[in-house]
């Protein structure tokens, strides 16, 4: 198995980190990719992957909720970033309108900026979509053609928005939130419907 999104940089890993990576492996997790939520949390993921070689990879990204930080240097200190073997993939990107931590019309700036930067780099793209798939629709569609491989991670929407990302090809990312009675039968539906060659697991 491997998990698409463990978000190790986090710092309540700090003082244990071999023994995470153990018991993962002895679960049958054999890699794991961290996402980025700014420039320098992208950064810390990236030399967590140099340090664990044989299990970690990183993405190089700003997540909506950071959108506010964008500034000149961010895309090229991403694209540094991307150039790195150990990264994988740009993102993590999207739009959070359920929190707003960042104006709206930054985040769908922010947002088309690293689609156009994974189709620049030829990496999958890591997405990130809470109370705002319209706009996300209408950001991310007119460029979908020109990104390769593309992932909604911790997908918690219904079936319409199920078949809207299959239609553009996106692979869908499932967390535990599965299993929480408050996102009601419309997610667990929803999810039973994810081709299998389409369905990304993480924590």
């Amino acid at each position: 198995m491997i998990d698409i999104c463990f978000n190790f940089t986090h710092e309540a890993f700090r003082d244990d980190e071999r023994e995470v990576l153990q018991r993962a492996a002895d679960g049958g997790v054999a890699a794991m990719i961290m996402p980025g939520s700014n420039v320098a949390d992208s950064g810390a993921a990236l030399a967590l992957a140099k340090r664990y070689p044989d299990c970690l990879y990183a993405c190089a990204g700003v997540h909506p909720h950071h959108a506010r930080e964008w500034n000149g240097g961010a895309c090229d200190e991403l694209r540094r970033l991307a150039a790195d073997a150990k990264v994988v993939a740009i993102g993590e990107t999207g739009l959070d309108y359920c929190r707003d931590f960042s104006p709206r019309d930054m985040q769908c700036g922010v947002f088309e900026r690293q689609i156009l930067l994974a189709a620049e780099t030829g990496l999958p793209l890591f997405m990130h979509q809470r109370d705002a798939h319209e706009d996300f629709l209408a950001v991310l569609a007119p460029l979908r053609e020109r990104v390769g491989n593309a992932v909604v991670h911790c997908f918690t929407g219904d079936r319409v928005m199920l078949a809207d990302y299959l239609d553009l090809g996106l692979y869908i990312g499932v967390t535990g939130w599965i299993c929480d009675e408050r996102r009601g039968h419309d997610l667990r539906g929803a999810v039973a419907r994810i081709p299998d060659d389409r369905l990304m697991i993480e924590t």
